[in-house]
């Protein structure tokens, strides 16, 4: 494994039964970065993380993270990183300090440096007004924060962190964020999964799964300059009715309305994209304006998974 990645997978498959729900998976997680799974919900984001830590055992394939085999040597994995599950699996009749403290002990944490750590985070997380509460009487963004401090108590290399942001506000959420970019900027890996388009963006890198196969890997940026597609924004008096006009259309791949306004993907075989879609509204008679535009993750989501075949699934 080249040092560079803290997770080299080869061809991770996970079948429970007749479902497959990670297929011939392969997936290059460089270190000291946030690396994103794309994905709605049963698109195998969470059957790969609990592979990765060595808590599922693959159907087929295998990884190496952190210079450890998986599966194989999953129990020398434990040490090096740490795993924050979507719903909140820390103990509720117990306080914050309570629950940092049995952290410490389950990882072996050195008694003389227990009580300074604990301190650390309980700032580090603005957890110090919490110190006594009962974690389960807590907000949804102060046991996320509870969560994330359990998680790196004890330094891991590595964190999994699967959909860690699905049940909190957005501000919560931004200050999440920052917690993340700061633990990245020490040399933290984060290797963290979720179906917000705006959090996907944060991420250095990231992967698109669709029905347990990864259909787009790259930066951001990347993934957007490389849809594949002419991306059309029409602003019209009466969005529905200009969306029922352009649907049908063969050339037309997707239309999706945002409020007044409509994304449709062209693919870029077709060299006039504007004409198509103005060709198709001039008949309603209605006011548009429609004018090429640059990509966005959620378009680059809508192409890649439409454009991967039915029968691969």
């Amino acid at each position: 494994m080249s040092a560079e990645f803290a997770i080299d997978a080869r061809g991770l498959t996970k079948h429970f039964g007749t479902l497959r729900a990670v297929s011939q998976l392969d997936l290059q997680v460089p270190r000291g970065q946030i690396y994103g799974f794309l994905g709605p919900n049963g698109s195998g984001k969470s059957t790969t993380i609990r592979m990765l830590c060595g808590l599922l055992t693959p159907t087929e394939g295998s990884a190496t993270v952190l210079d450890t085999e998986v599966p194989g040597d999953s129990r020398l994995l434990k040490p090096k990183i740490g795993y924050m599950t979507q719903k909140f699996s820390l103990f509720g009749d117990l306080t914050v300090f309570e629950n940092l403290q049995f952290i410490a002990e389950i990882y072996s944490f050195p008694a003389a440096d227990r009580a300074a750590r604990i301190d650390d985070l309980l700032d580090t997380y603005n957890l110090h007004q919490q110190r006594k509460q009962l974690a389960g009487t807590m907000s949804g963004g102060q046991k996320q924060r509870l969560a994330l401090a359990c998680a790196v108590l004890h330094r891991p290399n590595l964190l999994l962190l699967d959909e860690p942001t699905s049940a909190v506000d957005p501000q919560s959420r931004r200050d999440f964020w920052e917690i993340l970019f700061r633990l990245a900027g020490s040399g933290t890996t984060i290797l963290v999964s979720t179906h917000y388009m705006d959090e996907a963006e944060r991420c250095h890198r990231l992967a698109i799964l669709d029905h347990g196969v990864k259909v787009a890997d790259g930066t951001p940026q990347e993934l957007q300059d490389a849809t594949g597609m002419h991306i059309v924004e029409v602003v019209a008096d009466d969005p529905y009715a200009a969306q029922a006009a352009i649907h049908d259309l063969d050339e037309v791949a997707s239309v999706t309305q945002l409020g007044v306004r409509l994304r449709v993907l062209v693919p870029d075989r077709h060299r006039d994209p504007v004409s198509i879609v103005e060709r198709a509204l001039d008949p309603t008679g209605m006011t548009a304006s429609v004018k090429v535009t640059t990509a966005t993750l959620e378009d680059v989501f809508v192409a890649v998974t439409m454009e991967y075949p039915e029968t691969a699934k």
